[in-house]
C-alpha cells in the first residue's frame, strides 16, 4: 500500500470511529411557550401540540400522569424514550431512557440529539400556530 493510501485508510478510520463516539446527551428545559399570535394557549392547547409535533416525526407520544407527557421513538433497532412535561408556558424533553444508543455516564449516540432536536422545532412550529 502507498503511503496516500495508507494516510487515507488512518484517516478514514479516525473518522468512523469520530462519528461512532457518544456526545452529552441533549435535553431541552424550560423552553418558552411563544405563539405568532402572542395569545397566551392553554395547557390543553400546548399538550395537544407537543402530541401533533411528536406523532408527525414517528414519535409515540402519551400521556404521563398531570402535565406530562412520554414521547417513544423506534427507529431499526434503536429505541428513545422522554419524558415531556409541559404547561401553558413552558415545556422541557428530557432523557428517560433508550436501547442501543450507548447510554452511559451521561453521554449517547449522537443520532439522540438529532432527533431530540428536530422534535423540539417541531414543537415549536406546532405552538407557535396557536
Amino acid at each position: 500500500m502507498t503511503r496516500t493510501h495508507s494516510a487515507f485508510a488512518i484517516a478514514a478510520a479516525t473518522l468512523a470511529l469520530a462519528a461512532c463516539q457518544p456526545m452529552p446527551i441533549y435535553n431541552v428545559a424550560d423552553a418558552p411557550v411563544t405563539t405568532t399570535s402572542g395569545k397566551s394557549p392553554s395547557a390543553a392547547q400546548v399538550r395537544s401540540a407537543i402530541i401533533t409535533a411528536g406523532t408527525s416525526l414517528g414519535w409515540s407520544v402519551k400521556d404521563a400522569g398531570a402535565g406530562k407527557l412520554e414521547g417513544t421513538l423506534h427507529l431499526r433497532d434503536h429505541t428513545a424514550v422522554v419524558d415531556i412535561p409541559y404547561s401553558s408556558s413552558r415545556y422541557s424533553i428530557t432523557y428517560k431512557s433508550s436501547e442501543n444508543l450507548q447510554a452511559a455516564d451521561g453521554n449517547i449516540h449522537k443520532n439522540y440529539n438529532g432527533w431530540i432536536q428536530n422534535l423540539d422545532r417541531a414543537i415549536r412550529t406546532e405552538i407557535s400556530r396557536l
